[in-house]
């Protein structure tokens, strides 16, 4: 393809042998991968039990992997529940013969609500402590993951911008992505605008983790990283193309702007009652 346009055609990922690492699943054990050594050293501040890390990890890749494909089937193609119900929880496709495909859609709603219940059970009934401590810490991890993610999406050309002006310094190609949304056009490279939004919340909130005491006020960085992380989310989807039928929109805002909207109110909620669940450093150490 001659073009004067900046190009974004990678290969799918890397080839060892018979076997392709896809970039965006090697994106999603960064994410992972990070996140778990992320959250031993967070431990190891609080100076809690690393026993309880274990679980953690568990939980959370259970609530994120399920939630995010649920999340997606039933935000973006519920068709699939008739069409083709074993691809909803499995990486297959038995439409037209069995296939793997591995898992091509996931919302970042549903993995939040998912993790929301498991974080649920996990402080009750495994760490004990309330959970909007787990809630705060698991926060910072997710900020960082998140950006991984969008990577992933961006090595795979998908959830691509809207065309933008030739002339724009955002402008970017995505070839792969003709077949999906027709003539190749330059388009935003909105998977890096949220990559580097989430990258910089996370540093945010790790120096307010570190450098300040609002970490013994449990749910007040959880509540900040609600209202941050699903702001960027609602202003970069107006330069999105849509991920699939939008079956919710009010006033001129898409499914996804939508659902964040809640979220964003949430946050609100839970910094003002943080006020409430105030700790001392001791009761923040996980006694044995």
């Amino acid at each position: 393809m001659k073009t004067p346009f900046k190009i974004w055609d990678p290969s799918t990922g890397i080839h060892l042998g018979p076997i392709t690492l896809h970039y965006y699943s090697l994106m999603f054990i960064f994410a992972f991968g990070f996140g778990y050594l992320l959250m031993t050293m967070i431990f190891k501040i609080d100076n809690v039990n690393q026993k309880y890390l274990e679980p953690l990890f568990t939980w959370t890749l259970i609530g994120t992997i399920l939630g995010a494909r649920m999340g997606h089937v039933i935000f973006y193609q519920p068709e699939l529940f008739k069409e083709d119900f074993w691809s909803v929880f499995l990486p297959i496709s038995t439409k037209n013969g069995l296939k793997f495909t591995g898992f091509s859609g996931l919302a970042s709603h549903g993995a939040t609500i998912a993790l929301i219940f498991t974080t649920l059970y996990y402080s009750f009934k495994i760490i004990k402590k309330n959970p909007f401590w787990v809630y705060d810490r698991l926060g910072i991890v997710v900020s960082l993951g998140g950006a991984f993610v969008r990577m992933g999406n961006f090595f795979n050309s998908e959830i691509v911008g809207k065309p933008v002006d030739p002339n724009s310094p955002f402008a970017l190609l995505f070839p792969q992505q003709s077949s999906e949304y027709g003539l190749t056009v330059p388009r935003y490279p909105t998977q890096l605008f949220e990559a580097v939004g989430y990258v910089l919340l996370f540093v945010l909130l790790w120096v307010l983790y570190k450098k300040t005491n609002k970490k013994y006020q449990q749910g007040w960085l959880f509540g900040l990283f609600f209202i941050i992380l699903w702001a960027i989310r609602f202003f970069v989807e107006f330069l999105k193309e849509p991920q699939g039928d939008e079956f919710i929109q009010i006033g001129g805002l898409n499914t996804g702007q939508v659902l964040s909207i809640p979220f964003m109110i949430a946050g609100f909620i839970i910094m003002i009652m943080s006020k409430k669940f105030r700790i001392t450093q001791a009761e923040n150490e996980k006694p044995e």
